[in-house]
């Protein structure tokens, strides 16, 4: 055991970021929020601690309470401004900041005053607000007065499931909405990078170039998304690796030729050494170019850290890497880790390094062989390593997704991709023959892309995973990934026993049978497996009846069964529990102190706020799901992100 843990020594700074990510991952899922005070204090006592002591089990501790101190000093230092309440028909001045095109409308950001949206907290707020097509759009620097209409960012729809309100504050977006019209109070020529992404979108007109250039997440037509999801290949939509790697690739052998040429420099420094330094510089501009999203951050600073190795000497792909890239950005945000980008980005690239520094598989002669080896292994082990995380945001797995790979990835790497890069950049001088050109790759590419879609049980819909059996899941990785054993095998031991541990909690983990918003304007009630609603349709919550679908193992995207009522009360009665739901208020006024006496009802929700003293321990209020066993278990919801009063 002893040689066992000494044989670690070299490998200990791998779980680094990961006990600190843990931390950060506790601190998100809170019922309650720490106070400043406690957290900045254990803040400066944890990093006192990792400085002096020398024991690994008191620094495992320290980086665990490190990164939930981190996280929670942070989420105060942003103070992201919040919508108080909606607003409809209101008028506010401010500077449009970015328009972000998709598939059906535009989404334009605004930044103000956050007095103009009647934030508590001080300073600028961005909101954003969707644009009518018709709609003749500002230019990016335009101070404009707006006629607007803002939400709230709304909150997670049942435990555990996508918080848009976190994600929201820790983005820094205010509000989202949508504008009526608008003028234009002063029109600036400023030129900056959004300007320019701006203009190129105007000039190029396509979505292949909104998307793979300049990193627009929702210009692909849903239907078409559909299909490139089902075939494993809906990563080439969202700007990371794929994309880093290809320019990066490009722009080498750009800058390698042209310096070769030069005699001058190549006899006194390698001409790989400069052009190094020119494509790091062209990767620096594609990354502000593309939106700097997360993935796109980790990809470069993963090219940046290769392209150091290369000047320097030293091994380009590595574990350590790979793990200094992910503590750089957990410091720059640490929600970023509980982001379904940043996730899937860190499990594909983790898997991928693994595979070829330690594994290193035995590879064929023939060349060919050895490039649909090379291509399935990696397709198959980056499939493994994300298929947790893209279940447990997306509740479904694509089958076919390494014959999607081994099909379109390559003509989405040789042929459409390069075409997309040269025609935005040609289209700027009005020559778009190389996008008319990627355009007809493209549709040819989705017609593949429809037949293997259309293939028997392309994409299976999969159970809730819990934040408890992802945390096995993860550690089931780090184990494979991280323990160097001696004679026996201990890393795949663990290995398996970690995902046998998520399988089992996944397995025995209840599903709700009964689904409340936080204003109860939406409810849903599972009968015979499947959920009904009480309404067909609710605008404040247009996600939480494919979120409860999911939840409760359905497809997505289906009508709704509406629920029948008695006058606007619906008796809900179950072996274990007996609830009554009121809709309607004259419905309340007549049945409320009839269901407060009725020892049958064990409990009351209602649409409408009931002040009932000795009916209390009935009455359920804010947003909540209730189990077969009849537990209640609330949606967390007095977090600094949902601006609790």
């Amino acid at each position: 055991m002893k040689d066992l843990w000494q044989n670690q020594s070299k490998n200990l700074f791998l779980w680094v970021p990961f006990i600190m990510a843990f931390g950060a991952g506790l601190y998100f899922n809170l019922p309650c929020e720490p106070t400043l005070y406690m957290t900045i204090t254990g803040l400066v006592a944890v990093t006192i601690i990792l400085f002096i002591s020398k024991r690994t089990f008191i620094r495992i501790i320290a980086l665990f309470f490190f990164g939930l101190c981190y996280a929670s000093v942070f989420t105060h230092f942003i103070n992201t401004p919040q919508l108080p309440r909606n607003m409809h028909n209101i008028e506010i001045d401010g500077k449009v900041t970015k328009i972000d095109y998709t598939a059906d409308k535009a989404r334009i950001y605004i930044k103000t005053d956050s007095r103009e949206i009647n934030a508590e907290q001080k300073g600028n707020a961005i909101i954003r607000v969707s644009a009518k097509p018709e709609l003749v759009l500002p230019n990016i620097g335009d101070t404009i007065r707006a006629n607007i209409g803002l939400f709230r960012p709304s909150g997670a729809d049942a435990p555990g499931s996508f918080d848009y309100a976190r994600w929201a504050y820790f983005n820094g977006l205010s509000a989202t909405g949508y504008i009526n019209n608008y003028d234009i109070i002063h029109k600036s020529n400023d030129t900056s990078i959004s300007t320019l992404r701006d203009y190129m979108h105007t000039k190029a007109n396509s979505f292949l170039a909104d998307t793979l250039v300049l990193g627009y997440k929702s210009a692909v037509p849903e239907s078409e998304n559909n299909i490139w999801t089902a075939t494993g290949v809906g990563h080439v939509w969202s700007i990371s690796g794929f994309h880093i790697t290809l320019v990066s690739g490009w722009l080498f052998a750009l800058f390698y030729f042209l310096f070769r040429a030069f005699a001058p420099i190549t006899k006194r420094i390698p001409a790989r050494i400069p052009a190094l330094i020119c494509s790091w510089a062209g990767l620096l501009f594609y990354l502000f170019l593309s939106g700097t999203d997360v993935a796109t951050v980790r990809a470069f600073l993963m090219a940046t850290l290769v392209f150091a190795a290369f000047i320097f000497g030293r091994n380009a792909i590595s574990m350590r890497n790979v793990c200094v890239a992910f503590c750089i950005i957990f410091l720059m945000n640490p929600h970023y880790v509980m982001q379904p980008g940043f996730q899937l980005s860190f499990a594909a690239i983790f898997g991928l390094v693994w595979l070829w520094n330690d594994i290193q598989p035995t590879m064929p002669k023939n060349k060919i062989l050895k490039v649909l080896y090379t291509a399935s292994l990696t397709s198959v082990v980056a499939t493994v390593f994300t298929a947790p995380f893209v279940i447990a945001h997306f509740y479904s797995l694509p089958i076919y997704g390494l014959l999607g790979n081994l099909i379109l990835l390559p003509i989405f790497s040789f042929a459409i991709m390069p075409l997309v890069i040269l025609g935005t950049i040609t289209a700027t001088f009005n020559w778009t023959m190389p996008l008319d050109i990627a355009n007809t790759v493209y549709k040819y590419t989705l017609n593949l892309g429809e037949h293997i879609a259309e293939l028997p049980y392309s994409t299976i819909t999969l159970p809730h995973i819990s934040n408890a059996s992802l945390m096995f899941f993860i550690l089931g990785f780090m184990c494979l990934m991280f323990i160097k054993p001696i004679k026996i095998k201990i890393n795949y031991i663990l290995f398996v026993c970690m995902f046998g541990i998520a399988t089992l909690i996944i397995a025995i983990m209840p599903k709700p049978i009964f689904y409340a918003t936080r204003d109860h304007e939406l409810v849903g009630f599972v009968n015979k497996g499947k959920l009904e609603f009480n309404k067909s349709r609710a605008s404040n919550h247009y996600f939480s009846f494919d979120t409860w679908k999911q939840l409760n193992g359905e497809a997505t995207g289906t009508p709704n069964k509406r629920r029948k009522h008695d006058k606007g009360l619906y008796l809900y009665k179950t072996d274990n529990f007996n609830l009554a739901y009121i809709q309607k208020f004259t419905t309340l006024q007549k049945h409320i102190i009839n269901l407060c006496n009725d020892d049958n009802i064990d409990y009351i929700v209602s649409y409408f706020y009931v002040d009932a003293p000795k009916c209390n321990h009935k009455i359920l209020r804010d947003g909540f799901v209730i189990y077969k066993s009849g537990k209640v278990k609330y949606t967390i919801a007095n977090r600094p992100w949902h601006n609790p009063r």
